[in-house]
């Protein structure tokens, strides 16, 4: 079992960025992918981003394209959202996942993820 923790939400305005962390503990993030989930107010949840265990496949998300990016630093147990030009549809609480995933369909679907964090609150201002 690995405990996951989001930081990096906030209050920003239209245009603006946010990094958002996903740090492991309990165990090494390293041989996992990790997702990244968004449920905004009366929404259901959905995917917004995904890296494999290596980092060589990531998948977005057609909504955030060219605007987020996610990249892992395994030496540090930490998978990032790097989250530009953020627009107030990007409102949401925003979850990281991981589990022992390698396909697209898998990764990219919040019901095969066995580890969740608490969420972060990202809300981006007009």
């Amino acid at each position: 079992q690995v405990q996951l923790v989001e930081s990096g939400g906030g209050l920003v305005q239209a245009g603006g960025s946010l990094r958002l962390a996903c740090a492991g503990s309990g165990r090494t993030l390293s041989w996992l992918a990790v997702g990244w989930f968004r449920q905004a107010p009366g929404k259901e949840r959905e995917f917004v981003a995904a890296i494999s265990w290596s980092g060589d496949r990531k998948h977005y998300t057609d909504s955030v394209k060219d605007r987020f990016t996610i990249s892992r630093d395994n030496a540090k147990n930490t998978v990032y959202l790097q989250m530009n030009s953020l627009k107030p549809e990007d409102t949401a609480v925003y979850y990281c996942a991981a589990d022992w995933l390698s396909s697209i369909v898998t990764m990219t679907s919040g019901r095969e993820y066995k580890n969740w964090g608490q969420g972060t609150q990202v809300t981006v201002s007009s």
